[in-house]
């Protein structure tokens, strides 16, 4: 049951064609992983299982019918956010002050997984309103690392990561606005992308910020693959939406690729365990005949002020609540983020955005002569599973870092929105969590991060394998 549970996407696609598998089957191996692990690991919040296994038993007669044509996620089980919506689920964000009664419309990402042939089977935890890297909510209490259940599966996309590493689904879909796809994807040990500012659907109005992301999470490149591609294209509800684009399966030659190296992009203090991992599988890319080169990036620690100026402003501020009495009722970490985004002026936001713009031109000057950059996920690895960012510090190398996002490398590529970013394993830490690694490519860029992720991970062999050490059940 648990080999099955932990199938890929694509093979179960195959073997659905072949008739050599029933996605009843699978469902069944599914929720039977889910009843395991749930509720130590607490990854979903509202599920859907008799109503999957009716969807299950269609999509079977779909693929047995000879006139039948399945559709690209035919019969696969898909774990959406709880912070999207779907028509006739609940959408609790993880807060308090949501209302959870069944919701009257789907949003567009999610749309496009019913109209894939997906079936959702799971809602899967947030931090409240997803503003945190870790997660756990008083509406839900605390998700854990299957790796390691006394650590955090990171955040936001948090349950979306924990459901993917514990068997309970193949796919899950992730919203990404500081490293919400990328941070869960490195601390549990699957794949994450980010795609380029456009590439999928967004609900308004955070589709009109470039900061906010859509996309895919899974537990193998290809799959990831398979899953960008039935969420990519123009959508009448998101006017930034760009036309559709294919990523093809690419040629996992990397020879005569120029691979850009940065360990903490110029200023992040990164634990020497996450540098040791990230030299190791720089190697990887090296002996797959690619030139692999460190550069040096002239951030500095405005970048990261920058990002929390523009987070809290528009982020902060959206969920800041009108009524006194409602602030009560949230998070301490939700709560400060709240305020924060009060106090910032407009003089504040100009410069963010002046800084913004002197950020991208230097990660410019760096793709004048490389196709890709390397860089670590985190810079360190997955913290404890109940760590407080409003009042626990976090100090990395001596130095004290903001513990909503100063611990990740990834809030830059949300400011520089345009260039894709795939986050792959990149091995496991001394407390048994996973680290993981971020593929960046020129803006729009899709094909290149995934011919390199594609290569890479054939290089380095399966990461989930039922019944060894590299599988957390």
């Amino acid at each position: 049951m648990t080999s099955l549970a932990y199938l890929s996407a694509t093979e179960a696609l195959a073997a659905f064609r072949a008739r050599i598998l029933s996605p009843i089957e699978l469902t069944e191996a599914l929720i039977a992983q889910s009843e395991r692990g749930e509720p130590d690991i607490n990854a979903l919040t509202y599920r859907f299982f008799d109503q999957a296994r009716d969807a299950a038993r269609q999509a079977e007669a779909c693929y047995m019918s000879r006139s039948g044509t399945p559709r690209p996620l035919e019969g696969l089980c898909v774990a959406v956010k709880d912070a999207g919506h779907v028509a006739g689920q609940p959408t609790s964000g993880g807060s308090l002050l949501w209302d959870d009664s069944p919701q009257p419309m789907t949003s567009p990402i999610n749309q496009r997984v019913l109209d894939a042939g997906g079936i959702v089977h799971a809602r899967t935890a947030t931090p409240e309103f997803s503003c945190a890297s870790i997660t756990w909510s008083r509406k839900w209490g605390v998700t854990r690392n299957p790796w390691n259940s006394a650590m955090t599966p990171g955040g936001s996309s948090g349950g979306a990561g924990a459901a993917l590493a514990s068997g309970q689904t193949p796919l899950a879909t992730g919203s990404d606005i500081g490293g919400s796809i990328r941070i869960p994807a490195s601390c549990c040990g699957v794949v994450g992308y980010k795609p380029p500012r456009g590439r999928n659907p967004v609900d308004a109005p955070f589709n009109l910020d470039h900061y906010c992301h859509t996309g895919p999470m899974a537990r193998t490149v290809a799959d990831t693959l398979l899953f960008q591609n039935c969420l990519s294209g123009p959508h009448p509800d998101d006017a930034t939406t760009l036309p559709r684009h294919v990523i093809t399966q690419p040629n996992p030659d990397l020879r005569g690729m120029r691979i850009a190296l940065s360990p903490d992009l110029g200023f992040f203090p990164v634990t020497s365990e996450i540098r040791t991992a990230f030299h190791a599988t720089a190697q990887v890319f090296a002996d797959l005949g690619a030139h692999v080169e460190e550069v040096a990036l002239p951030w500095g620690p405005e970048v990261i002020d920058a990002a929390l100026t523009h987070l809290r402003m528009i982020f902060g501020t959206s969920i800041a609540p009108s009524q006194q009495a409602d602030w009560a009722q949230m998070t301490d970490y939700a709560a400060a983020f709240a305020r924060a985004g009060l106090e910032v002026t407009p003089r504040d936001y100009l410069r963010a955005l002046t800084i913004e713009g002197q950020t991208a031109q230097s990660l410019g000057s760096i793709f004048k002569d490389f196709d890709l950059l390397l860089a670590p996920t985190t810079a360190t690895p997955a913290l404890e599973a109940t760590f407080d960012p409003a009042h626990d510090p976090l100090v990395i190398g001596g130095v004290e870092v903001d513990p909503m996002i100063g611990w990740v490398l990834t809030a830059p590529f949300n400011m520089l929105s345009t260039h894709p970013v795939l986050s792959v394993p990149m091995g496991l830490s001394q407390s048994a969590v996973p680290m993981g690694l971020q593929i960046v490519a020129r803006p729009f860029a899709d094909d290149s991060v995934f011919r390199a992720g594609l290569a890479y991970e054939a290089a380095r062999g399966p990461w989930f394998n039922p019944g060894s050490d590299l599988c957390p059940f």
